[in-house]
């Protein structure tokens, strides 16, 4: 009891090179030798050291295949390797489209489509995690945001009326590849409006002293299919190298009880 309580108070400590990296590691080596190494010990007992061994790995690696492909073919990986999510992210914020570096961007006004109202919900959240200044967590400072000017989501607007906010690219390129996808999202500053107690507050709309801003967005694709597919083509080369381990070693064995054979007497 003494030990749990000791385990208890000290498991949310502070984060040290040996919890979690250290003991991770260690978690993870006892993990793989405690499983993997009791079934090679009760094979290499019964077959021998190289048939054991040879064995365990083509079922691992087998294993290691058929779960990869469910990992790849699952439409959620809850509990899979996964690698980044598809999103949008901020790339810069310029004053007029023509101040932008990206060349899609500038004449995105002639070349892009208008964006639809039910596809800005899904553009704002990426605004605001790029404008808004995020407050410290836990202690920690905030990560650096190079375009943070705002200190909450309702100081600016982006669905004002007259706002211009368009999107162009994500065309498929060779079935498998997208062309680069890029947003442009008008935005303007809050009108601050003193509100007394028990009045309803107007609807927003922008400071008309304040000028307009454009946040210029890209989407990144995600690579969460990328670790299934890493998973699985290591692993189906395992399991190919060990089943060609097992042919060799059956026809050392075909060979050597040939060579042990001694032909009978003709007469």
């Amino acid at each position: 009891m003494n030990a749990l309580t000791f385990l208890a108070q000290h498991a949310g400590g502070e984060k040290t090179l040996w919890d979690p990296t250290i003991l991770g590691v260690l978690v993870v080596l006892s993990a793989v030798g405690l499983f993997c190494g009791s079934v090679y010990l009760l094979l290499g007992t019964n077959l021998g050291s190289r048939l054991g061994f040879l064995v365990s790995m083509a079922c691992l690696s087998g294993f290691m295949v058929l779960l990869s492909s469910l990992w790849i073919t699952t439409a959620t990986p809850l509990n899979s390797p996964r690698g980044r999510l598809a999103a949008w992210h901020v790339k810069e914020v310029v004053d007029s489209p023509t101040d932008s570096a990206i060349e899609a961007i500038q004449n995105i006004e002639e070349n892009g489509r208008p964006v639809h109202e039910d596809e800005l919900p899904q553009l704002r959240p990426a605004v605001e995690a790029a404008l808004v200044v995020h407050a410290a967590e836990g202690g920690e400072a905030p990560p650096p945001q190079e375009f943070a000017e705002f200190q909450k989501s309702t100081d600016f607007l982006t669905d004002f009326e007259g706002f211009e906010s368009y999107i162009t690219g994500g065309e498929t390129k060779n079935l498998l590849w997208h062309e680069p996808r890029y947003a442009l999202v008008q935005y303007c500053k809050t009108l601050p409006v003193e509100i007394a107690a028990g009045d309803t507050p107007p609807a927003p709309r922008c400071d008309p002293l304040a000028s307009t801003s454009y946040a210029v967005m890209k989407f990144d694709y995600g690579s969460q299919r990328q670790p299934p597919f890493i998973y699985f083509g290591v692993s189906l080369l395992i399991f190919g190298l060990s089943l060609l381990g097992l042919h060799w070693y059956e026809k050392d064995q075909r060979a050597a009880k040939r060579s042990a054979l001694t032909p009978a007497d003709a007469s």
